[in-house]
């Protein structure tokens, strides 16, 4: 039986990276389609009080050293830190929801996941952005336009200010079934009830 998963992610998470990386594989694996869900995670911390764990030193230490590389390993996914990071993504997640508008979100989706976690790119600057689109075969100008469109935008605040009401504290956060789910370390639960 077919199952769908509701994905709310921010380019900017290495976490959500991972999870987009390994909900590929299990898509591969199982009847499940993944249904993308952008929203901007510096508006949901400021929304609830919180930060990320990246801002505490020791925690963001042990999580980009100790903690990610084992998932990675785990989920046998290349992951490269990126030395740009904090980047700020407002108009990468922008340019999600256009792409949403355009038809061709799932590839830019992992074009920009990989421009940031495997290449290494500074993707906060317009011009390495539009060099990344440009060489992933997207019409670079429509997608840059529409995502500074006034719908657009809005939409964007609309998906972020909605995950907050659902109870979304952070990225990644999945749903199915209509049970939640917080952070890549939990996708063996997913996995758990799609063999189920």
């Amino acid at each position: 039986m077919s199952k769908s998963l509701e994905f709310y992610f921010d380019f900017g998470s290495p976490t959500a990276y991972l999870a987009h990386k390994r909900l590929g594989q299990l898509s591969a694996q199982y009847a499940l389609e993944v249904i993308y869900r952008p929203i901007l995670l510096g508006g949901v911390f400021k929304s609830i009080g919180s930060a990320s764990p990246a801002t505490i030193p020791a925690k963001g230490h042990y999580m980009m050293t100790h903690d990610l590389p084992r998932f990675a390993t785990r989920y046998d996914v290349e992951l490269n830190p990126n030395p740009f990071f904090p980047i700020n993504t407002l108009n990468l997640m922008r340019m999600a929801i256009a792409a949403e508008r355009l038809g061709c979100a799932e590839p830019l989706i992992a074009a920009i996941y990989n421009a940031v976690w495997l290449q290494e790119k500074n993707m906060g600057e317009a011009d390495v952005v539009a060099d990344v689109l440009t060489k992933n075969g997207f019409d670079t100008q429509s997608l840059l336009e529409l995502s500074q469109n006034p719908e657009v935008k809005s939409q964007l605040i609309a998906n972020t200010e909605a995950a907050v009401e659902r109870g979304i504290f952070g990225t990644p956060t999945l749903f199915m079934d209509d049970e939640m789910y917080f952070g890549q370390d939990r996708l063996d639960f997913v996995e758990e009830t799609l063999r189920a």
